[in-house]
């Protein structure tokens, strides 16, 4: 996805924006079973929960009892100081991550990446696809959505967040660390087949 000019520079060089929710990337669903229905389709991310879940994977390599600065994940990631510097609040603030103070300081993970969720860091950085806020913050120029009694778009959005749930609440930070492109794809591809019950006969 192309991004302009001005967007890429508040991201990559001089943020501006904390709240900033476009599309960063668009992950492909594939795979036989289930994957051959969702042939083609995307989820999107914002660029904070696709950096963010980058930069807690960075730290996340590093051999025990290693620790790596702001500006050590700012070289490896190609992201300003700053941007980074307000990435690893948030994912400290909600105990992902704890800083060591020091010569020999930075970040390291706070708990162990086999039991970091990556839904759970995903939530944290940039919320849901769906929740019960978004008919309200959905509503035009009205103060409730028109709809708000009966939407079937809403009932669209709801199952496809249990959809989401159901694969992030399975897969680790730990998975992303040792397994392989292509491993992560039949892991996902079998977890979308069990959350929507496509290829199991059901």
């Amino acid at each position: 996805m192309e991004c302009s000019a001005d967007l890429q520079a508040s991201i990559l060089r001089v943020p501006r924006r904390a709240d900033l929710k476009v599309s960063a990337r668009c992950w492909p669903l594939h795979g036989g079973g289930a994957g051959a229905a969702l042939q083609g389709s995307t989820m999107k991310l914002s660029y904070q929960e696709e950096y963010g879940l980058r930069c807690l994977l960075r730290v996340a390599t590093l051999s025990d009892p290693g620790h790596l600065t702001i500006h050590e994940i700012s070289e490896d990631e190609g992201l300003s100081v700053s941007y980074v510097a307000k990435l690893m609040r948030i994912l400290r603030q909600n105990g992902f991550v704890r800083s060591v103070r020091g010569q020999v300081g930075g970040y390291a993970l706070a708990r162990p990446a086999e039991k970091i969720i990556v839904g759970e860091v995903l939530a944290a950085l940039g919320g849901r696809l769906f929740d019960p806020r978004f008919c309200i913050e959905h509503s035009g120029l009205e103060v409730s959505c028109k709809k708000l009694r009966e939407c079937s778009i809403r009932t669209l959005w709801r199952t496809l967040q249990v959809l989401v749930d159901q694969v992030l609440s399975k897969v680790t930070l730990a998975d992303l660390v040792e397994n392989s492109e292509s491993e992560m794809a039949s892991h996902v591809s079998t977890l979308v087949q069990l959350g929507t019950g496509l290829g199991t006969g059901k």
